[in-house]
């Protein structure tokens, strides 16, 4: 009975995993055809000022993110916002911290925007266009609030425009994948092998040999189907958050913050969720309260690091602090006007 529970977790928790797999080897390919650092210096140039700079790329970051997976867009816009800042001569935190707080936000719009949302809606009967269709008015709202929150938290002052030249925007084998990967998130029910498929094709075309760290997604995969386990075994979890969707949504962002959200989705959620949109606003915005919330601040910290940017752990909190109360409240709100 026991192995009989695990291969259930195992076979819950498996397909986020290998989606977020082959959406990281398609980023790869679009980043290596330069088709991000191309839109983003694009408008860096543009006659935009500081602030509005700024929204425009948290706009960037949440199309991309909505299409590709949050983890796939902390990793190659994080330099893209990092650089953009940086040709302006403008103070980069915003961009920085803006990027994974946008990312994480954005993550709420279709199940494969993020892996939580695919393991909580595992036994959901909605097909991917009605789910986006129900989640679009809390998209609205988290994306606006988070724009708004970070573009008046820091100081601006306009810097000098850089003349160096745009790259070239090509749409190569890279935007190829991306749409091709966005039609099968949306219509497929479960879309992680035939994205896997498309993202070692789109590779090998290429003759790129990315260098994906797959030592966290395994460890995470470890530990979700642990938790899974003892969540199917022990339903005491499943059943604190029955009562309201705002308890839901409360408990799902401390227990991101405590386990890291793909975990603790899995132990949630091992049983049926009875408020799983609340929950979901909870488990994806949650972690913005600090970088143990998710996978996707672990690969904004070493993203940040490859550009040399200070990415401060400390200010992180400080910031999603303030952030993700107003956050949760704003999707919420438009959750319960619109249901």
């Amino acid at each position: 009975m026991l192995v009989d529970t695990i291969l259930a977790s195992a076979g819950q928790a498996w397909p986020p995993f290998v989606l977020v797999a082959g959406l990281l080897l398609i980023g790869a390919v679009a980043a290596a055809d330069g088709l991000f650092e191309a839109i983003g210096a694009r408008l860096a140039r543009t006659r935009l000022g500081a602030r509005s700079l700024l929204v425009a790329l948290l706009a960037l970051v949440a199309g991309v993110t909505a299409v590709l997976n949050l983890d796939t867009s902390v990793v190659f816009l994080t330099p893209v916002l990092v650089h953009a800042a940086r040709s302006r001569s403008l103070d980069e935190r915003p961009f920085l911290y803006g990027s994974v707080f946008m990312a994480n936000a954005a993550s709420l719009l279709l199940p494969g925007s993020n892996l939580t949302n695919l393991l909580v809606l595992r036994a959901d009967p909605r097909g991917s266009a009605e789910f986006a269709f129900a989640m679009l008015p809390a998209w609205v709202a988290a994306c606006t609030t988070t724009a708004a929150f970070v573009a008046l938290a820091f100081r601006f002052e306009e810097g000098r425009r850089a003349a160096s030249d745009v790259p070239q925007l090509r749409l190569g084998t890279g935007a190829a994948a991306t749409v091709a990967a966005a039609v099968l998130v949306v219509t497929l029910p479960n879309a992680a092998l035939p994205v896997l498929a498309i993202g070692i094709a789109a590779a090998a075309l290429q003759r790129l040999r990315p260098r994906l760290d797959l030592r966290a997604l395994l460890g995470l995969f470890a530990l979700a189907v642990a938790l899974g386990t003892i969540g199917r075994l022990w339903q005491a979890p499943a059943q604190l958050y029955d009562s309201s969707g705002v308890l839901a949504a409360a408990i799902g962002a401390a227990a991101s913050v405590l386990v890291n959200n793909l975990p603790a989705t899995v132990l949630i959620t091992a049983q049926p969720a009875a408020h799983p949109d609340a929950l979901l606003l909870g488990l994806d915005l949650g972690p913005n309260l600090a970088v143990t919330g998710s996978l996707s601040a672990v690969l904004w910290l070493q993203a940040a690091r490859t550009v040399g940017a200070r990415a401060s752990i400390a200010t992180y909190s400080r910031v999603g602090l303030l952030l993700v109360p107003l956050t949760l409240a704003a999707a919420l709100a438009a959750t319960a006007a619109t249901s």
